[in-house]
């Protein structure tokens, strides 16, 4: 299998994203919001649905820190009707994981549904979200403590995915850098030092 990309909050789940990591011969594992509209209400109400053409793995019980999570996973492969429609790209295979975390004072479910550009099983599945999320929850500290995204308040158009790609963008040319620095102070070096920025442009 290709490397596999993870593109949750980071991406903004924009289709010309897809496209491009496609085109770079990589796989994507993407996670749908609820903001997705149409798209996010046909792929979980055909996952939700138990008679759907789908396999769905085994559960898988962690323990660690007095806390017990139980997943569950769930990809089809049988999506032509959901192309038809939508014309995702890439689109391979759509996919559910089912997590349930068990504490001393509480008990919460979540469920996540995806988009895979190839038919991964439901194990491979099951652990490439597991993994990407952690990647993930790094990526997005360093997306708001680096460079304030919580603060942004762009909400007209395709503005807040533009400048979500653009963050994204930055942040990987800023870790190509070989310069000795934390990134935010490589950050605020690009401002002031137009040497420096065009140092961090030619690595694109």
């Amino acid at each position: 299998m290709r490397s596999t990309a993870s593109a949750r909050h980071v991406l903004g789940l924009d289709p010309r994203i897809a496209q491009q990591i496609v085109d770079q011969g990589d796989d994507y594992v993407l996670a749908l919001k609820g903001n997705q509209g149409t798209l996010h209400d046909d792929v979980s109400r055909f996952l939700d649905d138990p008679a759907c053409e789908a396999t769905t793995t085994k559960p898988t019980v962690d323990a660690d820190h007095g806390r017990i999570e139980t997943r569950t996973a769930t990809v089809a492969t049988n999506i032509d009707w959901l192309q038809q429609d939508h014309r995702w790209p890439g689109l391979a295979a759509i996919g559910k994981l089912v997590r349930v975390r068990e504490a001393a004072s509480k008990t919460t479910t979540e469920t996540a549904y995806y988009l895979l550009s190839t038919a991964l099983s439901g194990e491979r599945f099951n652990a490439v979200v597991r993994q990407h999320w952690g990647v993930e929850n790094r990526l997005h500290w360093r997306l708001d403590v680096v460079m304030n995204e919580d603060q942004d308040r762009s909400r007209l158009g395709n503005g807040p995915n533009n400048l979500a790609v653009l963050r994204h963008f930055a942040l990987n040319v800023m870790q190509k850098d070989t310069t000795k620095g934390s990134l935010r102070g490589k950050f605020k070096r690009a401002g002031w030092d137009d040497a420096y920025l065009a140092k961090l442009l030619a690595l694109f």
